[in-house]
């Protein structure tokens, strides 16, 4: 469904600039498009695969029953990928039950480039919920400086349920989440809500379907305690931890039950585990907003731009407004007669895709190029750049077929935190998100609705203040669209040690996104535990 249909909001700004890597070939492909050739664009450089070695379990010498034998595992380290090592983690289903059954978990390591002065290990997260932390360390040679590569290992893994995790969750198949997507997110009558409401339950009866087992065990807490289990079989005594997007609420919840084994962690991108289901949607749905907004001043200051309105000279406000108005009447006009699409793979290009290609491209300013270029052929009733967009956004093949993200995302959604079970309640609050929010409210309030209908109960909503713990950096872009400023200094204020760095700039997350002020602060407190002062924000 649309712009929230589980919610691209927390997809990390990593797997974007991993998808950023795919721009060359998107923007001749628009190129082709303009001329009227028929294409598919799939990227110039597509997303490394899973290493061989960390998509089958390795032989283990004895399979733990107690959470002491978890803890005592070492990594069958194999080479794998370029200089990667690569093993698998056993963790068990229910913490409480260890003897029951278990999840194999992919592994990976980049070696420190100077073992002679290495700290330890360096452990990573994209975010999602369902990012994969194999994929994510595999760009660790151009996601991480070489003064970090240097002093740390880098390791990556995919948490419970997700990518190469044994087992891992699956729902929905491509043709019905083809399906999914593109139901129109902001119903204007009561048909078109009964369609969602049809979507969203049926969403959640396939997850029941074919993922019953798992549902109940894949919470970020269980993914916090296999992390410190992880830790142990690394023989670090405490933990180093980058995480980006939610990837920042597997690090809070780790201080939360760990906090004297944190040596260092950065949240980058921060979501505040304070905040309730709905009104962190309504706080997202604002944070899109924004950020498009920020494009559109942008796109208004080039020449060409598609939101220009083409009417007498007024304040630049008011051009970003009319810009603004003109993208929503192409998305109302959308989802009644979609537009065309050269993709070839029975996609449509209605509403609900358009916004999802939109919501895509403001992950990253690298990306404003191409959504100049396919709000201009959007505008002319083509949308296959946009469809493009939404596809790498949820990692959908040009042979229909998905990666567990979408499913991963909506599990651990739904999981993490309670959510309304009324119709009513979701109807209130995408009707104050559109008030807030016009062109994304409503869709990323009715994105969430499957969690309405979700077969197993949620978590309460936590208290996490991760007291004991050393300083815990946090920082946040002040127009970030997924995860907005405001929870980062939330989730600062809240933890009993957190510190706030903040960058005045837009895309998703701040770390390697272009602030050397950001990137050195940083990798002083990687690195020699510099803390900062609170507060401080980046120019």
């Amino acid at each position: 469904m649309s712009a929230g249909r589980r919610r691209p909001a927390r997809l990390a700004a990593a797997r974007l600039a991993r998808l950023a890597a795919r721009a060359a070939r998107l923007a001749v492909a628009v190129a082709l498009l303009t001329t009227g050739l028929t294409v598919g664009c799939s990227g110039a450089k597509a997303s490394p695969p899973a290493p061989a070695a960390a998509s089958a379990p390795a032989a283990a010498p004895t399979t733990p029953t107690t959470l002491a034998g978890y803890y005592a595992q070492r990594l069958d380290w194999r080479p794998c990928d370029d200089g990667f090592r690569c093993a698998r983690l056993l963790v068990p289903f229910d913490y409480s039950r260890p003897d029951g059954r278990r999840f194999s978990l992919p592994v990976i390591r980049l070696p420190a480039t100077d073992p002679s002065r290495r700290i330890g290990a360096l452990v990573v997260n994209p975010g999602g919920p369902g990012g994969s932390g194999v994929q994510y360390a595999l760009g660790a040679r151009s996601e991480f400086p070489a003064a970090v590569r240097a002093r740390f290992d880098i390791v990556g893994f995919d948490p419970r349920g997700v990518g190469a995790s044994e087992p891992a969750l699956t729902c929905m198949t491509g043709p019905e989440l083809d399906q999914y997507f593109a139901t129109d997110d902001a119903p204007a009558d009561a048909a078109q809500l009964a369609e969602v409401v049809r979507q969203s339950q049926l969403y959640a009866a396939r997850c029941e379907q074919h993922s019953a087992a798992l549902l109940p065990y894949v919470g970020t807490q269980n993914a916090a305690r296999d992390m410190d289990v992880l830790r142990s079989a690394l023989g670090e005594p405490q933990l180093t931890y980058l995480g980006k997007s939610y990837g920042t609420y597997l690090g809070a919840w780790y201080a939360q039950l760990f906090p004297d084994r944190v040596r260092a962690l950065v949240l980058d991108g921060a979501v505040d585990p304070d905040t309730s289901s709905l009104a962190d949607d309504i706080t997202q749905a604002e944070g899109f907003q924004i950020a498009f907004r920020s494009f559109a001043a942008w796109c208004l200051a080039s020449a060409s731009c598609p939101l220009a309105s083409g009417g007498s000279a007024g304040s630049a406000a008011a051009a970003v407004n009319a810009g603004v108005a003109k993208t929503q009447a192409l998305i109302t006009r959308a989802n009644a007669t979609p537009l065309a699409s050269q993709l070839g793979h029975g996609q449509v290009a209605d509403g609900a895709m358009l916004l999802n290609g939109i919501a895509a491209a403001l992950y990253s300013t690298s990306y404003w190029p191409d959504l100049k270029i396919g709000l201009t052929e959007a505008f002319a009733g083509q949308g296959t750049v946009l469809v493009e967009l939404a596809d790498l956004l949820y990692e959908r093949s040009p042979n229909g077929t998905y990666s567990n993200l979408a499913d991963a995302d909506t599990a651990i959604s739904c999981l993490d935190r309670p959510w309304p079970r009324s119709l009513a309640a979701f109807r209130a609050a995408a009707a104050e998100a559109s008030r807030v929010a016009p062109l994304f409210g409503a869709p990323i309030v009715w994105g969430s609705l499957a969690c309405a209908y979700w077969p197993v109960p949620s978590y309460p909503l936590p208290r996490v203040r991760a007291a004991g713990a050393r300083p815990i950096l946090v920082v946040g872009t002040l127009r970030d669209p997924a995860t907005p400023y405001r929870q980062a200094q939330a989730l600062a204020a809240g933890l009993a040690s957190g510190v706030l760095l903040g960058w005045n700039g837009d895309g998703h997350t701040a770390y390697g996104e272009g602030s050397a002020c950001v990137d050195t602060i940083v990798n002083d407190y990687l690195i020699d535990l510099t803390v900062p002062r609170s507060g401080r924000v980046c120019p």
